[in-house]
């Protein structure tokens, strides 16, 4: 089922804002796979003095042949030439494209892998332009698209005029998409879909959330399947050890002191590949509230997409008991597992949602966990803290995804817990809990439920 174009409201009209300018312009938009960088693209371009291309692993002749029939649409005949080489296509593009006209080339790492001087074709281009024309160069390779646009070696170095990076839609559109009305089927859609449109194009069309799963993700024949293998193919030479890496995350291995026991490595030969799990946006880092980011003792790691953490939990594992045709104990798996996976999604949902809710009526900091120490010098662990704006409010809260959590006995506990943390020391502290299924508490107190957390993140 194809989606409704959702929510990329703001990188629309920056597009559209330079493919209206009276002067030549050129963008650059990345993101990994699936994200819809192709849909927006769509989107933005103006229908009539658009040229829309796609770059493919063929040879460079047959990618440029191909450019020249898109071209061929709006510039009749252009086509019937063979060009020998870029840049006298490149040449007879900037000089017979009527002004306004956009050029958007797709997958341009492909387009570089069988031709690489085309960078610096489209430098000398857009450094000589003088009549209104736009460029658009996008892909899916993170890496590649950052070399060529961000790295100060480039060509096309400092050269663009906007530089858009796709990231996953905010988890509150998910509703819309699956089009359910129900707020908690929602939570636990996103918990294995995470904010990927093109997943929920897929699992729109079947019946239930575990049949999806189950012929998606779960048989070996199913579009999901393999698709952690793929990202990571999109941005390194070598994939095995940052799949391993990320198996581990979704084992529940968090500390790099527990990664490298795993691994028989010294925790210090880990430092690049984890950074470069974080630069593609694979894995997050988290320090407790109130750390500095540079703690790396205090440092855990997580999957940071639901759909790679649900994949790296429940399929990875089971590969070879899938491949030989035992579906379904791994779906007894997932069905007997799932409630703690999406339980942590709810926790990461529930400090996300904190500065749209504003509890207590403040504008707040970004919300993250604590663990440490407490006051009595015991372990402690809190769900949500977050600081407010001006410093003065600490908010601490819980967030639980079971079906009927006991309200009076959480908010006991998370009395205790905001009394033994250090941060609250000295300040206004503002309680809340989240809830799969809100109930009445203390008036000092303010319980959320998932329609809330998704509206405060629509």
């Amino acid at each position: 089922m194809k989606l409704a174009f959702l929510d990329r409201g703001a990188e629309l009209a920056r597009l559209r804002r330079l493919f209206a300018r009276r002067a030549p312009s050129f963008a650059v938009l990345y993101g990994r796979r699936r994200l819809g960088k192709s849909r927006l693209l769509r989107e933005a371009l103006p229908s009539r003095r658009a040229v829309y291309a796609v770059g493919d692993e063929r040879e460079a002749a047959t990618q440029r042949a191909s450019l020249a029939r898109e071209i061929g649409r709006l510039l009749p005949g252009f086509e019937r030439v063979t060009y020998p080489e870029w840049d006298a296509l490149l040449e007879r593009w900037w000089a017979e494209a009527p002004d306004g006209a956009v050029l958007a080339l797709d997958e341009f790492p492909a387009l570089v892998a069988a031709a690489h001087e085309l960078p610096s074709l489209l430098q000398k281009r857009i450094d000589r332009a003088a009549r209104p024309l736009h460029l658009v160069l996008a892909g899916s390779s993170q890496q590649m698209m950052q070399g060529l646009v961000l790295d100060r070696t480039a060509p096309l170095y400092g050269r663009a005029d906007e530089i858009l990076r796709l990231g996953p839609l905010p988890a509150g559109h998910i509703r819309r998409a699956l089009r359910t009305d129900d707020p908690v089927r929602a939570v636990e859609d996103y918990a294995v879909w995470g904010g990927v449109p093109r997943y929920w194009e897929l699992a729109a069309d079947w019946r239930s959330r575990l049949a999806a799963v189950r012929e998606l993700v779960l048989s070996p024949l199913g579009a999901l399947h393999e698709e952690p293998a793929r990202l990571l193919r999109d941005d390194l030479r070598d994939t095995a050890q940052a799949a391993t890496l990320l198996g581990l995350l979704g084992q529940g291995c968090h500390r790099p002191s527990e990664l490298a026991g795993r691994l028989g490595k010294p925790a210090t030969s880990l430092s690049r590949p984890l950074q470069r799990l974080l630069e593609l946006e694979l894995a997050r880092r988290e320090v407790p509230c109130g750390a500095s980011p540079r703690d790396s003792k205090r440092s855990s790691y997580c999957v940071a997409d639901p759909f790679l953490r649900f994949w790296f939990r429940f399929v990875e594992p089971h590969l070879s008991l899938l491949g030989g045709g035992g579906m379904d104990a791994v779906v007894q798996a997932v069905e007997r597992d799932f409630p703690a996976h999406a339980g942590g999604i709810w926790e990461e949902l529930a400090r996300g949602s904190v500065p749209g809710l504003r509890p207590g009526g403040l504008a707040w900091g970004a919300a993250a966990r604590w663990w440490g120490p407490g006051l009595d010098r015991t372990p402690l662990e809190v769900d949500v803290v977050a600081e407010s704006a001006d410093g003065k409010t600490l908010l601490v809260g819980e967030a639980r995804w079971t079906r009927a959590a006991d309200v009076e006995r959480l908010t006991a506990e998370l009395r205790r817990k905001a009394g033994r943390l250090a941060l609250a020391a000295g300040r206004r502290v503002v309680l809340g809990l989240w809830l799969r299924q809100p109930q009445r508490a203390d008036a000092d107190v303010t319980v959320y439920g998932p329609d809330d957390v998704l509206r405060a993140l629509s």
